[in-house]
């Protein structure tokens, strides 16, 4: 058992985020789904939670009935092997209603944040050469979607 799992609120479309996920994550598992139960806040049989697995995190989804946003003090990092797993997830999680924002962040159809980050950037920024970090920082502050060709670019000067 996962000792944290992290719980998203949906305003009454859970159901719906839960197939938009599982049609997004290739990986994707059902791992439970509940229901409201007699005299609670939804009517009866109608879906509750739903206890899901991406890319080996656990998310529960919640179908909340009243509007709670997502803000920017949470975000899921999707650590990306290469360009391509980039443009997959890039292209998927702003499909459909999602916003691009900057530096590998973007807002889903939901409005949940996402960063999609090449793990190369995150060596190179946590790396011991601070001046190839601060070459790499600069050009990943003029992107949206992270490009790793000009990422390293700007790591070789």
């Amino acid at each position: 058992m996962h000792k944290i799992t992290p719980c998203l609120w949906f305003n009454g479309n859970a159901p719906e985020a839960l197939e938009y996920y599982k049609r997004i994550f290739k990986d994707f598992k059902l791992i439970t789904q509940t229901e409201y139960g007699p005299d609670q806040r939804q009517p009866e049989g109608t879906f509750l939670t739903a206890v899901i697995e991406v890319l080996g995190q656990r998310l529960m989804l919640l179908n909340g009935d009243m509007e709670v946003p997502f803000t920017w003090a949470v975000s899921f990092i999707i650590h990306c092997n290469d360009q391509t797993e980039i443009d997959y997830y890039w292209e998927n999680l702003t499909a459909d209603g999602g916003t691009p924002i900057e530096c590998g962040w973007l807002k889903d159809k939901y409005g949940l944040n996402w960063q999609v980050t090449p793990n190369m950037l995150l060596d190179i920024t946590a790396g011991p050469d601070k001046g190839k970090a601060n070459r790499v920082f600069q050009a990943m502050l003029k992107m949206k979607k992270i490009d790793i060709a000009t990422l390293e670019k700007a790591a070789k000067g």
